[in-house]
Order: C-alpha cells, then sequence, then structure tokens
C-alpha cells in the first residue's frame, strides 16, 4: 500500500484507528528495522508530543507537523510492502497507545521526557547535551 493511501485512509476511519494508524506507519517508516525497544520508544516520543500539544492534538497531526516524522518527508508514493514488519509495527502502535493510556506512574517508559529523536549518523543542532538514551540506530533527546 502507498504512503498516501495510508494516510488518507488515517483522515477518514474513526479516531482511535486513525491513531493507531498513523503511529504504526511512523513506527514503520522510521524504525522497522530497529528492536522492539526502539519502536516503542519512537511510539513513546509520539505519544508524548501528543500529550505535550504543541504539535498537535491527535496522533496524526503530530506524526503529519511538517518535518518532525518520517510521515512528512518520505515520497507519498513509498510504498509499504513488508507485511511483517507493518503487523509488528501495527501491534506496537496499539500496545503503546493502551500502555500510554495507563496513569503515568504505571507506563512503561523506554525513553523518559525524550521528545525528539534522530539516527546516530547525525548531530542535530538541537541534540547538545540532550541524549536521554541511545537504542539501535537512534538517539532519543528530551528538548522540551
Amino acid at each position: 500500500m502507498k504512503l498516501s493511501m495510508l494516510l488518507w485512509l488515517a483522515s477518514v476511519l474513526p479516531q482511535p484507528v486513525a491513531d493507531q494508524t498513523c503511529l504504526a506507519t511512523t513506527v514503520y517508516l522510521e524504525a522497522r528495522s530497529e528492536s522492539t525497544i526502539g519502536q516503542f520508544a519512537v511510539a513513546e516520543v509520539a505519544l508524548r508530543r501528543r500529550d505535550r500539544g504543541t504539535w498537535g492534538k491527535n496522533v496524526c497531526e503530530v506524526v503529519k507537523a511538517p518535518r518532525q516524522f518520517a510521515t512528512t518527508t518520505t515520497a507519498s508514493n513509498f510504498e509499504i510492502t513488508d507485511l511483517t514488519a507493518w503487523t509488528k509495527a501495527w501491534k506496537i502502535a496499539g500496545d503503546s497507545i493502551v500502555n500510554w493510556s495507563l496513569p503515568t506512574n504505571e507506563r512503561m517508559v523506554y525513553v523518559p521526557r525524550a521528545d525528539h529523536f534522530a539516527t546516530t549518523s547525525v548531530s542535530p543542532t538541537w541534540s547538545t547535551s540532550r541524549v536521554v538514551r541511545t537504542i539501535g540506530e537512534h538517539a532519543f533527546y528530551a528538548v522540551n
């Protein structure tokens, strides 16, 4: 399925399913080759941003904020072809949403306070001494 079709689909689905679709798409695009923990960490950053409200009031708005996640930097005709990775991303997105709906003190947290991430091959200007944790090829940062 093309990225553009998935994002369009998310725009017409009811909110809980739309959020899971957008989050799964983000996990797939950003971290499909990463460990399960790395994928949960990517989802956690998006959910933390949603809670803060700065980047949007729902998951789809957050992951579609300009130049923040791969949903806006990947070509819209990109094909999601790895069904095993998509199925895993879908499950991680759903599990993450359920986990994030728990009271704060009951949540499983992988990257405390992290609201940004980048591959370890780059060093963004905003990243200076704010690394929370490195998981696989991603460094997670508490910027805000």
